[in-house]
C-alpha cells in the first residue's frame, strides 16, 4: 500500500510538472494531415530562409521529402555541396491529429531556438518570416 501511494505521487507530480512546461511552441494541426502541415513548412522554409537569402542558411540547401509512403512526410536541410548526404536538420510530421517533431545537428547550434520558432508559427498557419 504504501508502494503504491509513493508511486501515485511520483505520477502525479510528473504530470504536474508536464502540465507546467510550454505549450506555446506546440502546433494546433487539429482537422490536418501531416502532410498539409509539412506542405507549409516547406513551403515556407524555402521561402524565408533560401529564397531570402537569410545568411544563416546560405551553407545549406532545402530537400523536401512530402511524398513519403511511411507516413512521415519531412523536409531536410543537408549541407550545399557536400559529398555527405547526412541531413543537419530533419522536420516532420505523423500521425493524426499530425505531431511535428525536428531533429539533427543543426538544433545544437545558436539558430536552434529561431528554426524551432520558424517551424511552430509555419504549422499553426502563419506564412510569415
Amino acid at each position: 500500500m504504501h508502494q503504491r501511494v509513493g508511486l501515485l505521487l511520483v505520477l502525479f507530480s510528473t504530470a504536474a510538472l508536464a502540465a507546467c512546461g510550454p505549450t506555446s511552441n506546440r502546433p494546433s494541426t487539429q482537422g490536418q494531415s501531416a502532410l498539409d502541415v509539412m506542405e507549409r513548412v516547406a513551403v515556407a522554409a524555402n521561402s524565408c530562409w533560401f529564397k531570402s537569402g537569410d545568411a544563416a542558411f546560405q551553407s545549406y540547401q532545402l530537400s523536401p521529402e512530402l511524398s513519403s509512403f511511411s507516413g512521415r512526410p519531412r523536409i531536410l536541410l543537408v549541407r550545399k555541396g557536400s559529398r555527405d548526404d547526412r541531413p543537419v536538420l530533419v522536420v516532420q510530421a505523423e500521425g493524426t491529429p499530425p505531431r511535428l517533431d525536428a531533429f539533427g545537428p543543426l538544433l545544437n547550434e545558436d539558430i536552434a531556438p529561431r528554426i524551432r520558432e520558424d517551424v511552430v508559427r509555419w504549422a499553426n498557419g502563419n506564412k510569415g518570416c
